[in-house]
């Protein structure tokens, strides 16, 4: 007997084309930070609902059945992050978030984790979403997908038993976020200083669902 590419644990998939929408965490491992949220995972553990590859799962769901994707330190796994974007997108119901948590590029433990695939910092989706935020312009090297860069705020964090440096990265924080002249200026030249733990990305779907993947917009 074939074992099937991708396990549904609470049969989800089937109330899904029969119309039910549902909001996706990916990559939940053993904690689902989200309870309402359908946990994905490669590993069979609580709290994973479906479990398999990555496409794999998001390739059974329909065209716009999904109302939010979130994925914490979960992309930075994958060795294409555009493809994961363009299948998000698709699922994504028109004026759907994807939201996406992953290590700063600053962060040291990044470099330890040789899973790590994609290094991430302030402009990376900006080059894969409408960017109304930012005044630096970047390519667009999948066109447009019609995704809109809705917010990005860098993180600041020590783990334990650094906790006088825990606080003031959670001050300088403050002030990184306050402005996106802030985080532009905290990247372009003070992260060998102050690392950043990681950095937190709101996407939305075009409500008008339009998107031409493909061509360049802007260079």
């Amino acid at each position: 007997m074939t074992t099937p590419a991708v396990l549904d644990k609470i049969g989800i998939l089937g109330r899904v084309r029969a119309g039910e929408t549902v909001t996706l965490e990916l990559g939940v491992g053993g904690h689902k930070r989200h309870a309402e949220a359908v946990g994905v995972d490669m590993r069979d553990l609580d709290g994973v609902d479906l479990v398999g590859d990555i496409f794999d799962v998001l390739a059974e769901f329909p065209d716009a059945s999904v109302e939010a994707v979130y994925s914490y330190h979960f992309a930075e796994h994958l060795p294409d992050l555009a493809r994961l974007v363009l299948e998000v997108r698709r699922i994504l119901k028109p004026g759907g978030l994807m939201r996406t948590v992953t290590p700063h590029f600053s962060n040291p433990y990044y470099y330890s984790d040789w899973t790590h695939k994609s290094a991430f910092g302030l402009y990376t989706f900006s080059y894969l979403a409408e960017d109304p935020l930012f005044r630096r312009a970047v390519p667009k090297y999948l066109g447009d997908t019609g995704l809109v860069l809705q917010d990005v705020r860098l993180g600041f964090k020590s783990t334990p038993p650094f906790y006088l440096r825990h606080a003031f990265r959670k001050v300088l924080g403050l002030w990184v976020n306050a402005s996106r002249l802030t985080q532009e200026l905290y990247e372009a030249g003070w992260t060998g200083w102050f690392p950043c733990y990681e950095v937190t990305y709101d996407v939305v779907r075009r409500p008008d669902g339009s998107a031409s993947p493909g061509g360049a917009v802007r260079s």
